[in-house]
């Protein structure tokens, strides 16, 4: 086999440096040693590679050639070392993160942007899920990392971190009754004006939002739920960066309540289970989130 990882090294670094002397200077090593490397791949490749005519080593069109593909594996290369050495240090195979629909517009997916970088190996997989779901799938073990907003009571198998809030808005489509056509809805308009909400089953003490009607539809997600708004159907809280150009845009008016202010503040926790480690994925993740948060509101 002619080339190795290290006839690899020798020949591009030949490449970038454009000399003999240059790629031993890079590589630590004695120009007569980097030469020998080269002319011992020449000869099991049966090409020449560098035109040693001058003091240069100018790369011959057999080299240009194989340049691209030689770059190409030395990369692979480098991200294999980097991967062992990842899983070496903790990495897990996949970061699994189980994530209240509402929180799919704010900043806690910014961080995996990071993570995808700095770990180009590592999968990861987000799963939307209610709160008592996410809630679930986190102590049976199918996620590591588990997004929901703050819950009344503490469980000592659970550790969390705050990680700011997701600001809810009650709006519906201009023409549905809800919107109130700028007057404030009294308590009688808003229980019989069909409300939308994004609930696993019948809603729970659990679920993050208010229901204040007695009629209720349910939907498994958010974009459902819009949808189903912006059909004059119903009107439900969404979350503010989902709705906020549809406001704008005349596309969706904010219901006024006349006893209760139309927006909702929800404060957010990541959750884990203290007898699991975690790996260095998800901890890299919770620390980023914690770099987020240092400018951000903080609950009182």
């Amino acid at each position: 086999m002619a080339f190795t990882s290290e006839s690899l090294k020798v020949f591009l670094a030949v490449l970038d440096g454009g000399s003999f002397s240059a790629a031993a200077r890079k590589l630590g090593r004695v120009p007569s040693a980097v030469s020998m490397a080269v002319s011992q791949l020449e000869a099991e490749l049966d090409l020449t590679l560098f035109d040693r005519s001058t003091r240069k080593a100018l790369p011959t069109p057999a080299a240009r050639a194989l340049e691209p593909q030689a770059r190409q594996v030395a990369g692979q290369l480098n991200l294999l070392d980097a991967h062992a050495l990842q899983l070496h240090q903790g990495l897990e195979r996949r970061l699994t993160l189980a994530m209240a629909p509402e929180l799919q517009t704010g900043a806690w997916s910014r961080p995996l942007a990071t993570l995808a970088r700095e770990f180009p190996t590592l999968e990861i997989e987000v799963r939307s899920a209610s709160q008592s779901e996410a809630v679930r799938m986190l102590h049976e073990g199918s996620v590591q990392l588990a997004l929901v907003f703050e819950r009344p009571g503490i469980d000592e198998r659970e550790a969390f971190l705050e990680a700011g809030s997701q600001l809810l808005v009650a709006v519906a489509a201009p023409g549905y009754p809800a919107s109130g056509h700028g007057v404030p809805l009294g308590e009688a308009q808003m229980a019989n004006a069909r409300q939308i909400i994004v609930a696993s089953g019948e809603p729970t003490a659990s679920d993050p939002q208010i229901v204040l009607s007695h009629r209720v539809w349910l939907t498994d997600s958010y974009l459902a739920t819009l949808d189903l708004v912006q059909a004059g159907l119903g009107w439900a809280y969404l979350p503010q960066p989902l709705i906020q150009p549809l406001i704008a845009s005349g596309s969706l008016s904010e219901v006024a309540f006349d006893n209760m202010a139309s927006q909702m503040r929800l404060w957010v926790d990541i959750v884990w289970i203290k007898s699991r480690p975690l790996g260095l994925g998800a901890t890299r993740y919770l620390e980023l989130m914690r770099e987020q948060l240092k400018t951000g509101p903080r609950r009182s």
